[in-house]
């Protein structure tokens, strides 16, 4: 498929009043950049272009003009069956991510057989003075590395974590929010010796609080930990 006949497709898919919603919820980016298709049509249009034999020459045609571009252009990379393929294109493809929508779409299911190799680039990415390729690793490490793959230090580092980007401390709650789920031992002490800076530890308690996962005994808990913000 080529970049003008996806286009096309994707400019018959918009639908306005859902790119104002979008818009909303994506405050920096140029509303013009955002046509509103819903994500299963973008999955769709991914697997179209796969099937289609399409996928190397679309990821290779960057930057895309549109939002919904990068996000079908996550979708294919998610798709990709070779861990070192993968891993290349993702590579490529994060200097033009510039928003939470396309590093949310970021979910390659490879890097669950290859934690290990993955592991070291993801922690590499988390360096990066670029938010959302640091949104992406956290993202990643909540995606696939929350159970067998799970290790203190990979929490401890986000805990650890100092990047004042609204996107990053949002995501790394989420993250610890989830963790907290899946492995309290290990987070619990990082929220009891305030570990995180403080908004996002609230941030994280928020978002516990709200979790049907978490224990109503454990939620009581972690309401009396909340930190008052600005100090």
């Amino acid at each position: 498929m080529k970049k003008h006949i996806l286009r096309a497709e994707l400019e018959a898919l918009r639908e306005d009043g859902n790119a104002a919603f979008v818009a909303k919820l994506t405050p920096n980016m140029d509303p013009s950049s955002i046509l509103g298709v819903r994500v299963p049509l973008l999955r769709k249009l991914a697997k179209q272009i796969i099937r289609e034999g399409n996928a190397d020459a679309f990821l290779n045609d960057l930057p895309h003009r549109y939002l919904e571009e990068n996000q079908v252009h996550a979708f294919v990379i998610n798709e990709i069956r070779d861990y070192d393929e993968c891993m290349e294109r993702l590579e490529a493809f994060l200097p033009h991510v510039d928003c939470w929508n396309v590093t949310d779409a970021i979910r390659p299911k490879i890097i669950a057989k290859h934690t290990k190799q993955a592991e070291p680039v993801l922690r590499r990415w988390m360096k990066s003075e670029e938010p959302y390729t640091v949104r992406t690793a956290i993202g990643l490490f909540m995606a696939y590395y929350l159970d067998d793959a799970f290790e203190r230090k990979q929490a401890e580092r986000i805990a650890d974590l100092r990047f004042d980007h609204y996107y990053v401390r949002m995501m790394a709650a989420w993250y610890m929010a989830t963790a907290l789920a899946k492995q309290p031992d290990a987070i619990m002490p990082l929220l009891e010796t305030q570990r995180m800076d403080v908004w996002t530890h609230n941030r994280t308690i928020q978002k516990a609080v709200e979790s049907y996962r978490i224990p109503e005994a454990q939620k009581a808990y972690l309401k009396t930990m909340r930190r008052r913000e600005g100090k």
